[in-house]
């Protein structure tokens, strides 16, 4: 059975958070704004949270599995997924603020770096798949008639 505990936290915790997200507006829409943000501010920033949060997430989950199937859980994936997850909750804390808010821009940086960050190891990893030098021998052994 194959584990891939950073991917799977990481998942845990974007589920959670997403879950968050969309509890955040359901008072606006208990509120009787049933679609769209009902021209009100706080509804507006909620829901581009949320979506912005869609945006990410499913990119940052994918990269972090591919990265470590092929490589393994590490404490540089551990890290990237604790400040990717740190990121999305400080985003949205901002923009529930007026603007310029730090929450939001420190959120929207960490997310910017940590997907960097991944898509270059990535790349890094699939270069280095196909740079390896082809083995040495054919891969079946063959055994010379007898005789």
């Amino acid at each position: 059975m194959m584990m891939l505990p950073v991917t799977l936290v990481l998942a845990a915790a974007a589920g959670l958070i997403n879950l968050w997200l969309g509890l955040r507006l359901v008072r606006g829409r208990m509120g009787g704004v049933s679609i769209g943000d009902g021209g009100k501010p706080e509804m507006l920033a909620g829901m581009r949270a949320h979506a912005n949060f869609a945006e990410y997430a499913p990119l940052v989950v994918i990269l972090t599995a591919l990265i470590e199937l092929a490589r393994g859980p590490s404490l540089l994936l551990w890290t990237l997924t604790a400040i990717f997850v740190v990121a999305r909750l400080l985003h949205p804390l901002g923009m529930a603020r007026p603007a310029p808010n730090p929450l939001r821009a420190a959120g929207a940086l960490g997310t910017w770096i940590v997907t960097a960050v991944l898509a270059i190891w990535g790349l890094t990893i699939a270069y280095q798949a196909n740079a390896a030098p082809p083995s040495h021998g054919p891969a079946i052994e063959t055994v010379a008639p007898r005789g």
